[in-house]
C-alpha cells in the first residue's frame, strides 16, 4: 500500500524546543491564543486555586488569561505574543504547549432505518432515553422548536449540575426539562478575532449567548434528541412525523461554534470541562480539522477533552469528515472517540432534467418555489469558455448577456452549491444544472435551492455539457417530483463521508461505523432561510441536511438509547454493542455500496457497518477498554510518560516491555504487513477479550470469513462462559504469503470473525494491509 506509517516518536522535551525556538525566533510579534497545558501536582500550597498560580507565575498580564480547564484537561488558554509564550514555556511545570486552531462544522425518517419501532424494542426498552443528557457542541439552539418541547417530561436528572447562562435573545425561561442547560463559549473567538484569523461576532447576524443564528446545532441536537413534531417538513418535502433517534433525552447546548467563523479548540476544551462538570452522559460533536491535517493526539484538544470525557464514562461521538470519498480522509481518529461516517436513507427528493433532444436524466432537489411546468428553455455551460470561476459559477463570474433568461450549468466546488444558484439569479438565469465533477462522482445531495435547480451527477453533467456543445440550438427544463420512500438500495456510502485509512494509526480501524447522514430532516433556526445564506430571507420550521454532521447525533442518540437500557455500559461498550451488530447489507440483502464508484463498499468506507439499533441492544458479546488500556496504546505508539499525561491528566508509567497498539480490544482487527517481507509466509497475533451481556450460560463458535488470499485461525474456536465466568480472552492469527496477496483498489483486502450462538452473530472486520516502512 501506498501510504506511509506516521508515528509521533517526539519526546516532549523536543516538542518544547522546537515550539519555543520558533516563537523566539519570529520577528512577528502578534498576539495569539496559545493552550498550555501544566502539572497540576506542581501547584505550589501558598496559591489557594490553579487560576492564581497561573496569573501569578505563568502570566505577566492576568487579563491575557482566556479560560482555566480543571476537569478533562488541566491549564489554560491566554492572549499572548511569541516571546511572552515563549517565557512561560520556560516555567518548569508547563507540560506542553500549542496553538488555538480553527476548526470547522462537519455539515424524519432516519429512526426507523436504524431499526427502532414503537412500542417495543430499544425505544421502549429505554423510555426513550428520558433519563439521559446530551451534550451537544454545535453552533447554539432555536429553542421555541417543537422539537424542544418538555410537555410530560418528568423532572430533570438529579445530576444534572449545569447553568442556563442567559445573552441576547436567550433568556432562563428557554431552558426547561427538554433543554436543561444551556452555554456559550466566545473567548477564544474573540481573541482569534482581535488578530485576524475569527472575526469579530457580527452581532447584527449572530447572537452572543446560545441561541442559534446558524442553524446546524439547531439541526443536530434534534437529530439526536428531537421530541414527535406531527405534520412536519421541509416546504413540502419529506411530509411526517419527525423525531429525534432518543425522544425523550434531555439536552444541554453548548455553543462553540459561530456563524460564519467556526470554533476554536481553547472554547472547545473549555465547553468539554463544562460539560463533564455539568453530568452529561453523551456528548455529540460535529465539528473537526478544518486544515485536512490530523494532528497527534497530544496536539489535539478535540481528543484531549474527549479522553477526559470517556475516561470518566461519558460517550463521545464525533463526525468522520465531509472529504470522502478521498482515502485517508477520515478524522477525529482518537481510539476512545466513536468515529461516525455517513450513509443515504431509503428516501429521495427526485428532480429530472429533460433536454431538447428528449432524453430525461435524473438528479435530485429540493426547489420548492414557482416551478418551471415544463417549459424549455436555452442552456449554457459558462464554463466552456475555459474560465475556472465562470464553470463554478463563483461570485461575479458570469456574463449576464450569456445567461439571462437561460439554465446555466455550474460545476460543483469551491463556493456552496446554495451559493452558485444565486450568482445565477443576479445574472438573470432562470435556473441552474448543478453537475458533479469526477471526484463527487454519481453522490447527490438535495439542496433548498432559491432558482430552479436540478444535482446530477458526473455522468449526467457530461452528458448534458456535450448535448450543449454539440447543439446549435441546447434547451432544457427541469421537473420537480416531491418526495419518494422506499428507495433500493440503501443504505449507501455517501461519497462525502470520510474513509480510511487511518492517517495517524493504521491498526486502528476509522471510521467506526455510518449512520445516516443524507438528506435529514431536522428542526431548523428563525434566524436564516434553508440555504443558509444572508440573503435567504425564507422561513422554515425544518430543514433537510447533509453531511457526517447529520450522522454523528444520530449515533449520540443511539449511545443515548443503549446507556438509558443498559445503565452499567461504558462508552466502550456502548461502542461495541453498535459496531459489532452493525449491518453490511442493505435494503436488497446485498453489499453496502459506494455511492461515489457504484462498487461495494469496504470497511475503510464504513467501518464496522451500518448501525442497527434492533440488534445493538442485546449484542450478546462486547469489548470493553479502561482507561489503561488507552494509556497503554498511547505507550505502544511511542508517546512517553509526559507526552501521555498531556493527554491523560495524571502522571503514567509505561511497561518496561513495550505492548503493541494492535492489541488494543477495539471490535475491529487491522493487520498491518510489511511490504518488504518476501519469502516466507508472516504471521501477527491479536488478543481480544470478550465480555457476555447476554445470557450467562452461553457458548459461543467462531466463524471465519478470511480474507482473499490470508490465512486466519482463531483459538480457541469456542467460548463457553457461564455464571462465574462471563469473560473469555482469544487470538487470532493473520498469516500472510506475499506471492498470493493480490490487494484490492484501496490497497488492503477484508474479512471478517464472528461468534455466534444461535441468536446472536457478533461480528468484527478484519482489515489486512501493507505498509511502506520508513
Amino acid at each position: 500500500m501506498g501510504f506511509l506509517r506516521s508515528k509521533c516518536l517526539l519526546s516532549l522535551s523536543w516538542l518544547l524546543f522546537i515550539f519555543a525556538a520558533q516563537t523566539v525566533s519570529s520577528s512577528d510579534q502578534t498576539p495569539k491564543t496559545y493552550i498550555f497545558r501544566v502539572d497540576r501536582f506542581a501547584k505550589p500550597s501558598i496559591f489557594p486555586t490553579h487560576y492564581h498560580w497561573y496569573t501569578t507565575e505563568f502570566l505577566t498580564d492576568p487579563s491575557a488569561l482566556l479560560h482555566t480547564y480543571d476537569t478533562v484537561f488541566h491549564g489554560f488558554s491566554a492572549f499572548l505574543t511569541p516571546s511572552q509564550a515563549a517565557t512561560a514555556l520556560n516555567h518548569p511545570s508547563l507540560l506542553a504547549a500549542f496553538d488555538d486552531r480553527r476548526r470547522t462544522l462537519h455539515t424524519t425518517r432516519s429512526p426507523q432505518f436504524l431499526g427502532l419501532r414503537n412500542q417495543r424494542g430499544l425505544w421502549s426498552e429505554s423510555d426513550y432515553g428520558s433519563d439521559v443528557i446530551i451534550g451537544v457542541f454545535d453552533t447554539g439552539v432555536w429553542p421555541e422548536r417543537r422539537s424542544f418541547s418538555d410537555v410530560n417530561l418528568g423532572p430533570v436528572p438529579s445530576r444534572w449540575k449545569g447553568v442556563c447562562q442567559t445573552g441576547v435573545k436567550f433568556t432562563a425561561r428557554n431552558c426547561n426539562k427538554k433543554i436543561v442547560g444551556a452555554r456559550f463559549f466566545s473567548k477564544g473567538h474573540d481573541a482569534a478575532g482581535s488578530f485576524g484569523s475569527g472575526g469579530a461576532i457580527n452581532q447584527t447576524t449572530e447572537f452572543l449567548s446560545p441561541r442559534d443564528a446558524d442553524g446546524h446545532g439547531t439541526h443536530t441536537a434534534s437529530t439526536a434528541a428531537g421530541r414527535y413534531s406531527f405534520q412536519a417538513s421541509m416546504s413540502g418535502y419529506a411530509p411526517g412525523v419527525a423525531k429525534g433517534v432518543a425522544p425523550k433525552a434531555r439536552l444541554a447546548i453548548y455553543k462553540v461554534c459561530w456563524k460564519n467563523s467556526g470554533c476554536f479548540d481553547s472554547d472547545i476544551l473549555a465547553a468539554f470541562d463544562a460539560a463533564v462538570n455539568d453530568g452529561v452522559n453523551v456528548i455529540s460533536i460535529s465539528i473537526g480539522g478544518g486544515d485536512g491535517i490530523s494532528s497527534p493526539y497530544y496536539l489535539d484538544p478535540i481528543a484531549i477533552g474527549a479522553y477526559g470525557a470517556v475516561s470518566r464514562g461519558i460517550f463521545v461521538s464525533s463526525s468522520a469528515g465531509n472529504d470522502g470519498p478521498n482515502e485517508m480522509s477520515v478524522t477525529n481518529l482518537a481510539p476512545w472517540l466513536t468515529t461516525v461516517g455517513a450513509g443515504t436513507i431509503d428516501r429521495n427528493f427526485p428532480a429530472d432534467v429533460v433536454l431538447g433532444d428528449g432524453r430525461k436524466l435524473s438528479g435530485v432537489s429540493l426547489y420548492a418555489g414557482e416551478p418551471l411546468s415544463g417549459k424549455m428553455y436555452p442552456v449554457v455551460y459558462p464554463g466552456k469558455s475555459g474560465v475556472l470561476s465562470a464553470s463554478l459559477c463563483m461570485e461575479n463570474s458570469l456574463d449576464t448577456n450569456m445567461v439571462k433568461g437561460k439554465i446555466v450549468i455550474c460545476d460543483r466546488g469551491s463556493n456552496p452549491r446554495v451559493a452558485k444558484g444565486m450568482v445565477v439569479k443576479k445574472a438573470g438565469g432562470v435556473g441552474m444544472i448543478l453537475a458533479n465533477g469526477e471526484s463527487n462522482g454519481e453522490g447527490l445531495v438535495g439542496d433548498a435551492h432559491i432558482i430552479p435547480t436540478c444535482a446530477v451527477g458526473s455522468d449526467e453533467g457530461d452528458a448534458i455539457k456535450s448535448y450543449v456543445s454539440s447543439s446549435a440550438i441546447a434547451t432544457a427544463t427541469i421537473n420537480f417530483r416531491g418526495t419518494i420512500i422506499g428507495i433500493k438500495p440503501a443504505p449507501v456510502v455517501a461519497s462525502f463521508s470520510g474513509r480510511g485509512p487511518n492517517g495517524l494509526n493504521p491498526e486502528i480501524l476509522k471510521p467506526d461505523l455510518i449512520a445516516p447522514g443524507v438528506n435529514i430532516l431536522a428542526a431548523w433556526t428563525d434566524a436564516v432561510g434553508p440555504t443558509g445564506l444572508d440573503s435567504d430571507t425564507r422561513k422554515t420550521e425544518f430543514n433537510i441536511l447533509s453531511g457526517t454532521s447529520m450522522a454523528a447525533p444520530h449515533v449520540s442518540g443511539a449511545a443515548a438509547l443503549l446507556k438509558s437500557s443498559h445503565p452499567d455500559w461504558s462508552p466502550a461498550v456502548i461502542r461495541s454493542a453498535m459496531m459489532t451488530t452493525a449491518s453490511v447489507t442493505d435494503n436488497r440483502f446485498s453489499s453496502v455500496n459506494d455511492e461515489a464508484t457504484g462498487k461495494p463498499s469496504t470497511p475503510y468506507d464504513f467501518g464496522a457497518g451500518h448501525v442497527n439499533l434492533g440488534l445493538a441492544m442485546d449484542p450478546g458479546l462486547v469489548y470493553d477498554i479502561t482507561n489503561d488500556d488507552y494509556v497503554s496504546f498511547l505507550c505502544s505508539i511511542g508517546y512517553g510518560p509526559k507526552t501521555i499525561q498531556v493527554v491523560t491528566r495524571t502522571p503514567v508509567n509505561c511497561p518496561m516491555n513495550q505492548p503493541v497498539p494492535e492489541n488494543l480490544n477495539y471490535p475491529s482487527i487491522a493487520a498491518l504487513f510489511s511490504s518488504s517481507t518476501t519469502g516466507k509466509p508472516s504471521s501477527k497475533t491479536f488478543i481480544r477479550t470478550a465480555t457476555n451481556v447476554g445470557p450467562a450460560n452461553s457458548i459461543y463458535t467462531v466463524k471465519i470469513a478470511p480474507p482473499k488470499g490470508v490465512a486466519v485461525t482463531v483459538k480457541p474456536p469456542k467460548l463457553v462462559f457461564s455464571e462465574r465466568v462471563n469473560k473469555l480472552s482469544y487470538s487470532v492469527t493473520v498469516t500472510v504469503d506475499s506471492k498470493n496477496l493480490v490487494l484490492d483498489d484501496s490497497g488492503a483486502v477484508f474479512g471478517s470473525i464472528s461468534w455466534v450462538d444461535g441468536k446472536h452473530v457478533v461480528r468484527t472486520p478484519i482489515v489486512v494491509t501493507q505498509i511502506t516502512p520508513l
